[in-house]
């Protein structure tokens, strides 16, 4: 396997109060080209394993290693050069910026990496073309769908052929249709060879798109199924797999 995400014994405890521990011990990885799901109640440490691999958080313990990139020691200078050209975000609130166009929104991640404003310009509207919303460029997100918003979201993710795109709970806030129809643009990416990690708590969407499912429960890895294309699970396996976030 071409590994592109490697964790190696990865531990987080989080001291407030009261020491809490987010993960422990938690060591796979992840294949170039995968589509892989991580899901799990609210607590199990899922949204904080992305955090580790997106950069935006340090382990406790162990080696994080993204894209031959070593963070758990790098600098936040080369944190922030690697969060800006080799990941990808797509957030369940979209995060877009309401005071820009549609264009513009798009355009920010390549701006901060230093793109020229030209080729910034071209590689928007590509892509906006390419998810079927070039006419909303002008546009500014509040007029526009949520379903509008999520796919310019997934653009500024791409701009700038990023190695990783995380994609933390997409749907969250779409009606099922329009979540689906992200969830298939997803899908397609990853067909065209795009890596693609996607946190959720919903069973469903990670058996349904995700090749590989990685449950996590309190901290630790508690699964880790590879998922046959196109397969459906069933009512009694969708019961077992609950059971495991109970």
């Amino acid at each position: 396997m071409n590994t592109i995400v490697d964790l190696d014994k990865v531990g987080k405890v989080y001291r407030a109060e009261a020491e809490t521990v987010a993960l422990e011990g938690v060591t796979l990885e992840i294949g170039r080209g995968e589509f892989t799901a991580i899901m799990g109640p609210s607590g199990s440490g899922k949204s904080t394993l992305l955090n580790l691999i997106a950069g935006l958080d340090r382990p406790t313990s162990g080696r994080v290693v993204v894209d031959g990139t070593e963070l758990t020691s790098a600098s936040e200078g080369n944190l922030a050069r690697y969060r800006r050209t080799r990941i990808g975000f797509v957030f369940q609130f979209f995060n877009l910026l309401a005071n820009l166009t549609v264009l513009e929104n798009v355009m920010v991640p390549a701006q901060l990496a230093g793109t020229p404003r030209a080729q910034a310009v071209a590689r928007a509207q590509q892509l906006l073309e390419e998810l079927e919303i070039a006419h909303l460029r002008r546009s500014y997100p509040a007029q526009v769908s949520g379903g509008q918003r999520q796919r310019v979201a997934i653009a500024r993710a791409l701009i700038n052929q990023p190695a990783l795109v995380l994609a933390d709970e997409p749907t969250g806030s779409l009606d099922s249709h329009t979540g689906e129809q992200v969830m298939e643009l997803l899908d397609d990416l990853n067909r065209r060879g795009q890596t693609v990690v996607l946190v959720t708590h919903d069973v469903k969407l990670a058996t349904a798109h995700g090749r590989r499912v990685i449950t996590l429960q309190d901290g630790r890895v508690a699964d880790d199924a590879t998922m046959d294309p196109g397969r459906k699970v069933g009512p009694a396996e969708l019961v077992q797999l609950r059971a495991g976030e109970a």
